[in-house]
């Protein structure tokens, strides 16, 4: 899997540089908004150590795109960060809960709730202002390595400036008498908690069912799949996602006479492009095909057609008494609608009529059903060997 040592680093220190100072606006809300009797700093300050993690799958993301897959984990790890959100946005989810069952009690409750003072609301300013310059630094560093999963986590730094500016309204609502304000503010953050928990469960739980990526998407793929030159077609085509990387099969249908080469070779331009231009692109397995069996179904559970050894045992049988037996050099096997091809190679300075031997070819195996039909063309070299000789 491939790393980038520069994304990972940048990556690494503006989630750090989030960490602490979502660390620090945490404690400092809950302990002023405790002090002062607001639950709605309270609350906020609860939301600050949500954010937490966030910037803890951010983390996690980058670490494990730096290692790869090991011994028992042949598609790497991130099925784990995928299991990991899961259980935290339960708890997320749970907490908000708490929040929002606490404040409605406290709306009813006939207890006087006390002005906040001007600290708390200039805490609230504060915050504000540092969650907005933490939105804009970090989105800065997403688009210059072009991390998609980091401009995600700066726009959830902007959701929080939202949410600040509801408990900022709120405490201002407080002091001048308005105190129910507060505690209705308290449930909004605590629903904005319980958002980001219903989010996490929701796309962690989309990964685990291995959903698709949007059709709009899919269908880019396969145009640019398409646009490869050798490309007939494009059939097959399955995505999933896990912990924010991509993973894609796909089936492409290439000329049938081709070498295998060739055709191997049109499969990894296809997988060049296809990478090139969906960066989240980190596993990709194409399978090559010779023509469009779209809508048959898994070819491997049906039965098959004979292998090359059994393909010239049966010819040997038929054609090993024929003076052209001796004259062939090789012996080419073309699998195409359901039939075996046969192309017969023989030396450029054999006299015999191609066609003329084509025909008596066909005419002592005439009774093989796997048999298409049989083509002869010329070709100098060492002479060729059967396997069954």
């Amino acid at each position: 899997m491939q790393t980038n040592p520069e994304k990972h680093q940048a990556t690494f220190r503006v989630t750090l540089l989030s960490v602490a100072v979502n660390c620090v606006l945490g404690v400092a809300k809950i302990i002023v908004g405790w002090i002062v009797g607001s639950a709605a700093l309270v609350a906020d300050g609860v939301h600050s150590f949500s954010d937490l993690v966030t910037d803890g799958f951010v983390l996690a993301a980058s670490h494990y795109g730096h290692q790869g897959p090991d011994h028992d984990h042949h598609y790497g790890h991130g099925r784990i960060e995928t299991l990991a959100t899961l259980f935290l946005g339960s708890v997320l989810i749970f907490v908000a809960g708490a929040i929002a069952w606490s404040s409605v009690e406290r709306l009813f409750s006939t207890a006087e709730i006390p002005p906040p003072g001007l600290w708390a609301i200039l805490l609230t300013a504060l915050a504000l202002l540092a969650k907005e310059w933490l939105f804009h630094i970090t989105r800065r560093v997403a688009r210059r390595i072009g991390s998609k999963m980091l401009e995600a986590n700066a726009w959830h730094h902007r959701s929080d400036v939202l949410s600040t500016g509801v408990v900022m309204v709120a405490l201002i609502g407080s002091q001048f008498g308005a105190a129910w304000i507060d505690t209705v503010a308290a449930v909004i953050v605590g629903l904005l908690v319980g958002k980001v928990g219903w989010d996490l469960l929701w796309e962690s739980g989309r990964e685990l069912v291995d959903t698709a990526l949007p059709v709009a998407t899919q269908e880019e793929m396969r145009r640019m799949a398409m646009s490869v030159p050798g490309v007939h077609g494009i059939h097959d085509l399955r995505t999933r996602q896990s912990a924010g990387r991509t993973m894609l099969d796909l089936h492409v249908v290439v000329p049938p006479r081709i070498s295998v080469s060739e055709g191997h070779e049109i499969g990894n331009e296809v997988s060049r492009r296809l990478r090139n231009g969906f960066p989240a692109l980190t596993d990709l397995t194409f399978h090559i095909d010779p023509e469009d069996d779209a809508g048959e179904g898994d070819p491997s559970r049906f039965p098959g057609l004979p292998l090359r050894p059994e393909v010239e045992t049966a010819l040997a049988r038929r054609w090993a008494s024929l003076a052209v037996w001796s004259e062939i050099r090789e012996m080419e096997l073309h699998y195409l609608e359901d039939k075996v091809t046969v192309v017969i190679c023989l030396d450029e300075a054999c006299p015999r009529e191609s066609q003329a031997v084509a025909r008596e070819l066909e005419m002592r195996a005439d009774d093989i059903d796997w048999l298409s039909h049989v083509e002869v063309r010329r070709l100098s070299g060492t002479p060729y060997l059967p396997t069954t000789a």
